[in-house]
């Protein structure tokens, strides 16, 4: 017999040593327009080449080219803009106010508005989310935005309206179609699909939308997700959100070298799409398409979201020790909001001078906002609960031994 070589266990490379620029040549990117786009019918195996080429719409001149281009309405574009913005203007302030040591723990989702900011305008009121803890732009692309409600929840004060009971940007809005953030990861993929396969069993029109990160994508429930969502065909969107940091580990810790996450889910039978999560015309298209497939009860879509984590992973990190300060400025997709804004200057129907208008109006907003919130606490001011509150929202019928408890403590 011939002597074989010893076997040898495969261990991705180290990634993110400072001063070493990060080569963005493995994204493989397509010009723009150059997509096909399939019929809503089409099936999982016909995705294959979607799922490992990049859905674009924007061009480098700023013009909407090729069949995924949603030719959205002056309108549309308007507020999809000023969601975009609103986010950056809220991030920005809740950085600040993190520093300033009114609340405890912020993450930031620069680089990544247009996403949320895209995806949630082609979804309908009664749709529901089940984000991760960096979709705020689900939540801040409505005009009504509850942002002094979310403010008292990063601040932990007596107007938090989960009073306390989760962390700093675990937000929760039934009537916005956001469930309750879960800090652990990966359980919102399948808690997505159990709510689309509910929603399918009583006969409504309303479908589901997961997210997950690149690094949560090696947990078991993003596998089990997918095998649940094909094999019921269940009305669900189930997006993975590739901004090629999970913490300070590149997106090759959970096998994002050897083929694309998109790629995944058509080896589960499911339709995929790998979409530049930076244009926020083929964000809309996608989703769009994808929402659609849903509700015609033909099935599941994965969409991954090809971006760039343009912050640190939240205020506990500091990126500077595994990748250079200017590796968001060297993204080859650029920054989605002058992206959508000189796409609209070039429509004729935006200028600069709005643009700025709209700045400062948004700033003013967020300001008061603040302002308001902060009147009922922060951590800053050392405020503390009421006792009271161990009590609430545990019984639909308090028992008397707490009751009486309760009486003693005074409250």
């Amino acid at each position: 017999m011939d002597r074989q070589s010893p076997l040898r266990l495969h261990v991705p490379e180290p990634t993110g040593r400072p001063g070493q620029a990060t080569d963005f040549s493995y994204l493989q990117i397509s010009p723009a327009g150059a997509i096909r786009k399939p019929p809503l019918d089409t099936s999982a195996q016909d995705t294959a080449d979607l799922a490992n080429t990049l859905i674009r719409v924007l061009d480098d001149d700023g013009k909407a080219v090729g069949p995924w281009d949603p030719k959205l309405s002056p309108e549309q574009l308007k507020k999809g803009l000023r969601g975009m913005l609103r986010t950056r203007i809220f991030d920005a302030r809740m950085l600040v106010a993190q520093r300033q040591k009114k609340t405890s723990f912020y993450m930031q989702s620069l680089g990544e508005e247009a996403i949320g900011g895209a995806h949630e305008m082609a979804l309908e009121r009664g749709d529901m989310n089940f984000p991760t803890y960096r979709q705020q732009s689900l939540l801040l692309a409505h005009d009504d935005a509850p942002m002094v409600e979310m403010i008292c929840q990063l601040l932990s004060n007596q107007r938090d309206p989960l009073k306390g009971r989760q962390l700093p940007v675990m937000y929760s809005y039934k009537r916005l179609g956001f469930f309750t953030i879960s800090g652990n990861l990966a359980t919102q993929f399948i808690q997505a699909v159990g709510w689309a396969m509910a929603s399918a069993i009583k006969g409504d029109t309303r479908i589901a939308s997961g997210w997950i990160g690149d690094g949560a994508t090696a947990e078991a429930d993003f596998h089990t997700a997918l095998t649940f969502a094909h094999v019921y065909r269940a009305p669900v969107i189930l997006n993975v959100v590739n901004n090629q940091w999970a913490i300070s580990s590149f997106q090759s810790i959970a096998g994002g070298e050897g083929s694309t996450f998109a790629a995944r889910g058509v080896g589960c039978g499911i339709a995929s799409l790998r979409v530049d999560g930076n244009d926020f015309l083929a964000g809309y298209a996608a989703s769009r398409w994808a929402a659609d497939r849903a509700r015609a009860n033909l099935g599941p879509t994965l969409i991954e979201w090809i971006t760039y984590r343009g912050g640190p992973h939240s205020t506990s990190d500091d990126p500077s020790k595994y990748r250079p300060a200017d590796d968001w400025e060297r993204y080859p997709l650029g920054d989605p909001v002058p992206r959508l804004k000189n796409h609209m200057i070039a429509l004729g129907i935006w200028s600069e001078e709005e643009h700025a208008a709209l700045q400062k109006q948004l700033e003013a907003d967020v300001l008061a906002a603040q302002k308001e919130a902060e009147s009922f606490g922060s951590l800053a001011d050392g405020h503390l609960f009421s006792n009271s509150t161990m009590f609430d929202d545990i019984y639909k019928d308090v028992p008397e031994h707490l009751r009486r408890q309760r009486r003693e403590l005074g409250v």
